[in-house]
């Protein structure tokens, strides 16, 4: 199961809603003073205030490096979603199969030492990948998504969408990557000025059951069955996500039992939590399914002098 608390209350005051349908960077200000973090070799991703764009270096004799962010929500196969960027190289040297990659990732699984691209032991990803040699001497495009269960013990567990195109340097290419709802599938497209490179059009459909996904980064591969050293630079990041798990949150007195009250979403679980200090919370409610509509999660042995509550969303 996965967790993230979205909301805190204070008696009877809700805390604004946080989260959104949409997460945009076209990097105008400085990104890690706007959520962006990186986790891995700091001297591969910098901003460029005056082009403002992302300066990056894919280095795969580097460890797993990732500029990421928080979507702020977990994404499942049960979700529409959409991730588009620019991207553009200024120069790239390789030998053997080795990718330049931006995606999407659960955080857990990205930042664990057993997490291998080489091993095709990476569980909860949907990415865009270039290959310069994709292993038998022909470029690759591709966007891959792939299972909660996939390891090197089940490396069908992959399904791609891929073109033997290259990516030129110097040439801005714009990528649209589309998840929807309930497929075991992803669909890609590359843009140049507007026009339609390619939309990806070879399959390998391997079983997708179903994903956690909750980060979105630029990542550069270490070790990843070859050599890579790339830069260039990424930009105008459009994500779409579902609307948060929650909303509409208030407060409501109902027969002198706290209640809190908010809008569900399908395929989440719910908990009321209270605290009388920041520190401790006790599960006041016991986890509850959406119903897509109004949901109410009462106190029924509140405190006496008042407490602090949040709401919590699970992802089964």
């Amino acid at each position: 199961m996965m967790r993230a608390t979205f909301f805190a209350l204070w008696g009877l005051v809700a805390a604004s809603i946080c989260g959104a349908a949409a997460i945009q960077e076209d990097f105008s200000t400085d990104p890690l003073q706007n959520g962006w973090q990186i986790f891995g070799d700091t001297n591969l991703f910098q901003w460029d205030s005056t082009n403002q764009n992302l300066d990056v270096t894919w280095d795969s004799s580097q460890t797993n490096s990732y500029f990421y962010k928080s979507l702020g929500t977990i994404l499942a196969r049960s979700d529409d979603f959409s991730l588009s960027f620019d991207l553009q190289l200024n120069d790239i040297t390789w030998s053997g199969s080795a990718e330049l990659s931006v995606g999407l990732f659960r955080f857990s699984d990205a930042t664990n030492s057993a997490f291998s691209r080489t091993a095709a032991n990476t569980p909860n990803l949907c990415e865009f990948d270039f290959f310069p040699d994709n292993g038998v001497g022909q470029p690759a495009i591709v966007a891959t998504l792939t299972d909660t269960n996939v390891n090197s013990s089940h490396k069908k567990d992959f399904y791609f969408v891929y073109d033997n195109q290259p990516l030129d340097v110097g040439i801005v290419y714009h990528i649209v990557l589309t998840h929807t709802a309930g497929q075991p599938a992803i669909s890609g497209e590359v843009f140049v000025n507007g026009e339609l490179y390619t939309s990806l059009p070879n399959v390998f459909a391997g079983p997708i059951t179903d994903f956690r996904m909750d980060t979105v980064s630029v990542t550069s591969y270490g070790n990843s069955g070859g050599s890579l050293l790339a830069h260039g630079a990424v930009d105008n990041f459009v994500i779409t996500v579902p609307p948060p798990p929650i909303q509409n949150l208030s407060g409501v007195l109902t027969n002198s039992i706290w209640q809190a009250r908010f809008t569900s979403q399908s395929n989440w679980l719910y908990t009321l939590q209270r605290s009388t200090d920041f520190q401790t919370w006790t599960v006041v409610s016991p986890a509850t399914p959406a119903t897509g509509a109004n949901l109410f999660l009462p106190d029924t042995n509140p405190p006496a002098g008042g407490a602090f509550y949040r709401v919590e969303a699970d992802r089964p």
